[in-house]
């Protein structure tokens, strides 16, 4: 499935820690660029590398069709709609993520317009652009207490995926 949501909303943790605790691959899309160097050019005015999109694809390809596979990134418009059951876009609270973008040192226009992306909830309309509306959820992810929860609610549904499917 896909982890989607703003950087800063803790996709990471939460995948990680769904990854261990369910026995899934997790794949960190930004971290598999980096390593196979799948860029396209570098955009100054974000201070950061331009994804190559159709490598990253290529790359992912034989994982994804492996099945159990959690995918962490913050866009989802390129990615095969075969490839996941489920979407979970995360959600922060603008005062929670302007603390947690900032201590990544994240600043200027960068800041501003991830806290602009999650105010008019882009990724969450761009995920039900992408994908069938009944497999999109938005989940909250502001605290230690909200990553239990979301974590414990995403197991049962995997269990009861596993149960329908097998």
């Amino acid at each position: 499935f896909l982890s989607l949501g703003t950087p800063g909303v803790g996709k990471t943790t939460l995948g990680k820690e769904l990854a261990s605790r369910a026995g899934m691959t997790y794949i960190n899309v930004g971290d598999v660029a980096k390593e196979g160097e799948l860029y396209e050019g570098f955009d100054e005015e974000y201070d950061c590398p331009i994804l190559d999109e159709d490598r990253v694809l290529d790359e992912l390809e034989d994982k994804m069709n492996e099945g159990g596979v959690i995918v962490d990134y913050h866009s989802c418009d390129f990615f095969p709609e075969r490839w996941f059951h489920i979407v979970f876009v995360l959600r922060t609270e603008n005062s929670f993520l302007y603390d947690r973008l900032e201590s990544r040192g994240y600043k200027g226009k960068k800041l501003q317009d991830n806290i602009q992306c999650e105010i008019f909830q882009t990724l969450y309309e761009e995920a039900m652009l992408s994908y069938r509306g009944e497999i999109v959820h938005q989940l909250p992810s502001n605290t230690p207490e909200d990553l239990e929860r979301n974590l414990d609610q995403i197991m049962q549904w995997i269990e009861q995926w596993m149960k329908d499917n097998n």
